[in-house]
């Protein structure tokens, strides 16, 4: 496995570089999907991070080559930099696909609650100012909703994240906290058409799940296919939202690497 940091030159208007770690598996196929992966981390963690992202590995070795995009350290998770920084990757890497993998490459992006949240925001964007560019989105329990206000909500004490999550969307949304600007809350958009198919996860005992579910139906309800999974309880999901505990994944990780495998079939159909 290939995982190291590198900066990705942008042109003169993109400045600084968004430094990015690449993640190569022992399967790489022929024509791999090509993934922008966004991490988590509650809007709140702004330094480089130097732990693989089980997530990120898992998708890699199924062939996929998968590009961890350091929108934290850049933008101070702060919105709308921390998006911009993403799309600028996003806008990169669909100009690079031959770099990576191949110009068939299917160009995905995806991330992880608050890295869901930029994903989605991206997804959204992308449909606007590169439309047809952006081949699908993958959001894995996406942090959408800054009312915080879902019945899964409730269990979020039982995690231990509640404060976090509160304080994440302060600092990520600051003086444009009371708007709703869809790429920073996508939950909130009310033009959801056109945007890029989705692959929805999350699991029963996950606060976020609501937010989750509940966007994979818009969604749906818009005309875009999206392919969604809840996993049942139990099975380690919300280990992800622990900065240094979830990083070894767990009953949920290969289940995930067949939803994905199953949603690029779907997309090269």
């Amino acid at each position: 496995m290939s995982a190291q940091w590198e900066n990705v030159e942008f042109g003169r208007s993109a400045k600084p570089p968004v430094p990015m770690r690449i993640y190569e598996g022992t399967k790489r196929c022929k024509v791999p999907a090509l993934v922008l992966y966004l991490r988590g981390g509650a809007f709140l963690e702004e330094e480089r991070q130097s732990s693989e992202r089980c997530v990120a590995k898992a998708l890699a070795d199924t062939g996929a080559v998968v590009l961890e995009a350091d929108y934290s350290s850049v933008s101070s998770n702060v919105f709308p930099k921390a998006m911009e920084c993403a799309f600028q990757a996003l806008d990169c890497l669909s100009s690079r696909r031959k770099q990576f993998g191949s110009s068939k490459s299917l160009l995905i992006v995806a991330g992880d609650e608050a890295g869901g949240n930029v994903a989605a925001g991206v997804a959204l964007k992308a449909r606007d100012r590169m439309p047809g560019e952006l081949d699908g989105q993958v959001l894995l329990s996406p942090m959408i909703d800054p009312m915080m206000t879902s019945e899964s909500f409730r269990k979020a004490d039982e995690i231990g994240m509640r404060q976090r999550w509160s304080d994440g969307w302060s600092h990520y949304l600051g003086s444009f906290f009371d708007s709703q600007h869809p790429y920073a809350a996508p939950c909130l958009c009310s033009r959801l058409s056109g945007v890029a198919p989705a692959l929805v996860v999350t699991s029963e005992d996950d606060p976020l799940r609501d937010e989750g579910v509940n966007y994979a139906k818009r969604l749906s309800g818009a005309g875009v296919q999206v392919r969604q999974k809840v996993f049942p309880s139990g099975q380690g999901w919300t280990g992800i939202y622990r900065s240094k505990g979830g990083q070894d994944g767990g009953p949920w990780l290969s289940g995930l690497c067949d939803e994905f495998n199953g949603f690029v079939r779907d997309l090269s159909a």
